[in-house]
């Protein structure tokens, strides 16, 4: 049995764009590889998450009608798909089996996950029961996504008599989850002694990226097939019994070579950004580009996810910007291929203070002069994306948006923040990785010590700790959840801990403005980590 893995990207809420993926990936396997069956990812049609959209009647409407179309439309070949089934005032997580023109039947999911970007039981009723359906004599039992993260539904698949374990999935990336998953699956045929074929979505939504990486593992666990991460395609393999009547797998293609890490989450930014300004219509994007690392990653990013010719670059020097800034800004520019312009912010700048010097009178100057050039800069930004319909990104990273220093209306302006989760070393790594074939980004940007230049002579260490400290810091805190005096007794400098968790602490209002961006730790700020801004709660 020819079964094949449609490994795709859909649009949440686009469920006739969706249904036509369907339609397209099943008529072509149908036709051109002569697929028995062809399995599609969890909640293909809506996409993936819905959220509130699955609040709205006329929502589950078109749903039914393209389920319709979808049986009318697919002949010859059996379809499974993931969908929102609603039955009464109760709406479930669910999996179809159509079948040469006809609805067999369906599985409810029966675990739902409600923790880190989950919320899945705000919306669905769990199902009760497992589903065993018959493919060309194989029983295969359908389960989807956090099914697979528990016991319990594949073993009562394997009580019920299942052959196989198939499991469709809308599983969001982040550093190391392919790893995650592999050792989760294997626990599972380890339990079971059944083969997993696992399916799932790729591309970006908002703040989640799904990266796909597809895989086949056999009855002991072992790898067989698995699809690239972050490429969309429909992948074929060979599905059999032997003549023990086990389940044999004949894989149409080597298992991918491994990448670095900082590769992978480069496709995953790329993912991210292409996908978002793509799905909501953006003709491009533009970009204040400083002479810094940051803006440098995010605008090869953008160039690598959109095309030189949907990149502008905004080169905006004050009287503290160095004159290296603007050169290595153009080299980057030229190598990259991308269109630039270079306007000083010295007069809106100058103007903003002689305005304001009356009512400023003798006090004395501090951080309130470094913003306003930031502001002058993100009205800049904004009149541009105005007038062209490009979105602004944002280039601040994880460490700055975690202590606050970004400015809010300047540095912070953007529709939205490709760096938004990665850490400022991580920053450098993946520049490095960036510049492993050839020099694209100018050697200059990624040595300089880190500076905002919005005053003489600014370093960030100024008034930080080294970001190989303040990195660390930031990670027990923010993603393993340690207080500050476990923090400190693993070694760090007490000032240090106190001064940075009290920095995240006090920044939760401006994260609260900030645009999305990409997911690619496990604690991503955004929907998976919600303080309260007004909060007395402290652990020192």
């Amino acid at each position: 049995m020819l079964i094949g893995i449609a490994q795709i990207n859909p649009c949440v809420g686009d469920i006739d764009k969706n249904k036509d993926l369907i339609i397209k990936y099943t008529t072509l396997g149908a036709t051109k590889f002569k697929l028995d069956t062809i399995i599609f990812p969890e909640l293909m049609l809506t996409g993936y998450p819905p959220e509130d959209l699955l609040y709205r009647p006329a929502f589950h409407e078109q749903i039914k009608t393209a389920i319709e179309q979808i049986i009318s439309n697919t002949k010859n070949i059996n379809l499974i798909f993931g969908y929102s089934r609603q039955s009464g005032d109760v709406i479930y997580n669910s999996c179809a089996l159509i079948s040469n023109g006809t609805f067999v039947t369906y599985y409810d999911k029966m675990e739902l996950p409600n923790y880190g970007v989950f919320d899945e039981v705000r919306y669905f009723r769990p199902g009760t029961k497992p589903c065993i359906v018959n493919l060309n004599g194989i029983e295969a039992a359908l389960t989807i996504c956090e099914d697979i993260w528990s016991s319990g539904p594949t073993e009562l698949a394997s009580a019920k008599g299942a052959d196989l374990i198939i499991n469709i999935n809308a599983s969001p990336f982040h550093k190391n989850k392919l790893i995650e998953r592999k050792k989760v699956l294997q626990e599972r045929t380890s339990e079971t002694g059944l083969p997993i074929i696992y399916v799932n979505l790729m591309g970006g939504q908002d703040e989640l990226v799904f990266d796909g990486g597809s895989m086949i593992l056999d009855s002991h666990g072992n790898t067989v097939m698995q699809a690239p991460q972050f490429e969309e395609d429909l992948y074929v393999i060979d599905v059999n019994k032997d003549d023990k009547n086990l389940i044999k797998f004949i894989p149409a293609s080597a298992l991918p070579a491994t990448s670095p890490e900082e590769e992978i989450i480069y496709k995953a930014l790329v993912t991210g950004v292409r996908d978002y300004v793509k799905k909501n219509g953006f003709n491009g994007v533009v970009i204040g580009l400083s002479g810094g690392i940051d803006s440098a990653l995010v605008t090869c990013i953008a160039t690598d996810a959109l095309g030189k010719e949907n990149v502008e670059v905004i080169l905006m020097p004050s009287r503290y910007t160095a004159n290296i800034s603007v050169d290595d800004s153009v080299q980057l520019a030229k190598n990259l291929g991308i269109e630039y312009k270079i306007l000083s912010i010295e007069s809106p700048f100058t103007s903003f203070m002689e305005l304001l010097a009356p009512l400023f009178k003798d006090l004395p100057i501090d951080t309130t002069e470094e913003n306003i050039q930031a502001r002058c800069r993100g009205v800049i930004l904004m009149a541009l994306s105005n007038k062209s319909r490009r979105l602004v990104l944002a280039t601040s990273n994880k460490s700055e948006m975690a202590v606050g220093y970004a400015t809010l209306y300047g540095d912070m302006v953007g529709g939205y923040a490709p760096l938004k989760d990665v850490q400022k070393l991580l920053v450098y790594r993946i520049a490095n990785w960036k510049n492993r074939n050839s020099e694209i980004i100018p050697a200059r940007i990624i040595n300089r010590p880190p500076t905002a230049e919005l005053r003489e002579n600014q370093r960030d260490d100024d008034s930080l700790p080294p970001y190989a400290v303040l990195d660390q810091i930031l990670e027990r805190y923010i993603e393993l959840d340690q207080n500050p005096q476990q923090i400190i007794e693993e070694g760090f400098d007490q000032q240090d801990v106190y001064q940075v968790t009290h920095l995240v602490d006090r920044s939760e209002y401006k994260r609260r403005q900030a645009a999305p961006g990409v997911k690619i730790s496990k604690r991503a700020f955004g929907r998976e980590r919600r303080y309260p801004i007004s909060s007395g709660y402290s652990e020192r």
